[in-house]
């Protein structure tokens, strides 16, 4: 990376020679203080100057990639999301894409590009070890569903409890399904109705043609267990299969006793609620729609929501998987398994191809957290 301090040179004076020692030593002349300049205006702001860039911070042109990235789709990601953000630095680069928007009609690449380059710095985000971290990926699933129960749509969408409360406990996937605490809204193929409650939200598609979103409304405050090793331990699943589509297809070929078995390894439970479906994408945690493959999911113990992300992933081992990633990302979600400084989600949108592609993500990760500074 390159500094963005130049270095602090010492100077060293020498003692003087013996020889020399008689020689009257000169004194610095008495330099008399500047008399103080009149107090400031009640009325009038103290401005003060531009805080130092963070340290260890470069140039946006320095992060892997970023030649070759859509900086005007960058640009938009930002200034979609930006309201969001926090920070002086943060609402100042936000009005100025605001202003650029309305005065620059159409936004150029080069100049989102600029507009990006002059207003951030790269600092890295590291791991306790100085390892990669990882990412993964997901997207906004749309199912079929049924009104009433059937044989193949036999999986109940229920209701939040009454009176839910963040962080309750509530019983394990296995007892909840055994005895469901709640009214039902919807019913769904059993592996459907698994990899929603992954994703936190899906849209259903019922047989007369009605829509509508179910939206994540609660949990049953279990730690959530993946179950990809597990099936690939249990010789289900070869290692280097887990990806989503190979465990779809395995519980749907089991559907019944065997697969409710596997899903029960994981204890996690979602409830919804139901909603209309507007056509668009969801909402992530941050309360504004995920754009695709322009958001992501992050720990907000290390991130905070509205943060601009450099994210470069390659590498990915998982059959079908996409050789890279890289790009501007907004953090704009949060998921129980993501968890760390150097670990993220990305969304990847809506509908079945979306899915097959989000499956397949799993690589080893670095992110650059891309501060603005106050020009």
């Amino acid at each position: 990376m390159l500094s963005v301090r130049s270095s602090i040179v010492l100077v060293a004076l020498t003692a003087l020679l013996a020889a020399c020692a008689t020689a009257p030593v000169p004194t610095s002349p008495t330099v008399p203080a500047p008399a103080p300049g009149p107090a400031p205006h009640p009325d009038v702001p103290v401005i003060a100057p531009p805080a130092p860039p963070p340290r260890g911070a470069a140039s946006l042109t320095s992060l892997p990639g970023w030649n070759d990235e859509d900086h005007l789709a960058a640009f938009n990601a930002f200034a979609d999301a930006c309201r969001i953000a926090g920070g002086n630095a943060a609402r100042i680069q936000c009005a100025e894409a605001q202003h650029i928007r309305q005065t620059s009609r159409p936004v150029t690449p080069s100049l989102a590009r600029a507009f990006l380059e002059n207003g951030f710095v790269a600092v890295p985000a590291r791991t306790d070890d100085g390892r990669p971290g990882l990412l993964t990926s997901y997207f906004a699933p749309e199912y079929p569903a049924r009104r009433e129960r059937t044989a193949e749509f036999d999986a109940p969408v229920l209701a939040a409890p009454a009176g839910w409360r963040r962080g309750q406990t509530l019983p394990p996937r296995a007892e909840i399904e055994a005895n469901p605490p709640t009214r039902t809204l919807a019913w769904m193929r059993a592996e459907d109705l698994f990899f929603m409650q992954i994703q936190g939200s899906g849209y259903l598609t019922f047989e007369d043609g009605g829509k509508a979103r179910a939206a994540y409304a609660a949990d049953n405050g279990q730690t959530f267990v993946g179950i990809a090793r597990p099936m690939a331990q249990q010789g289900l699943l070869p290692q280097n299969g887990t990806s989503g589509e190979a465990i779809r297809g395995w519980l749907a070929a089991h559907r019944g006793a065997e697969a409710r078995a596997v899903m029960a390894l994981n204890p996690r439970y979602i409830f919804f609620a139901m909603d209309a479906d507007d056509g668009g994408d969801p909402s992530g945690a941050a309360g504004i729609p995920l754009p695709a493959r322009r958001s992501i999911a992050v720990d907000p113990g290390h991130w905070r929501y509205g943060d601009l992300v450099w994210i470069s992933a390659d590498g990915g081992n998982l059959a079908g998987a996409r050789g890279s990633y890289q790009g501007v990302v907004v953090a704009l979600d949060t998921g129980s398994a993501i968890r760390g400084p150097v670990r993220a989600d990305l969304y990847m949108g809506r509908g079945d191809a979306a899915g097959e592609e989000a499956g397949a993500v799993r690589h080893p990760l670095r992110m650059w957290r891309l501060v603005p500074v106050a020009n």
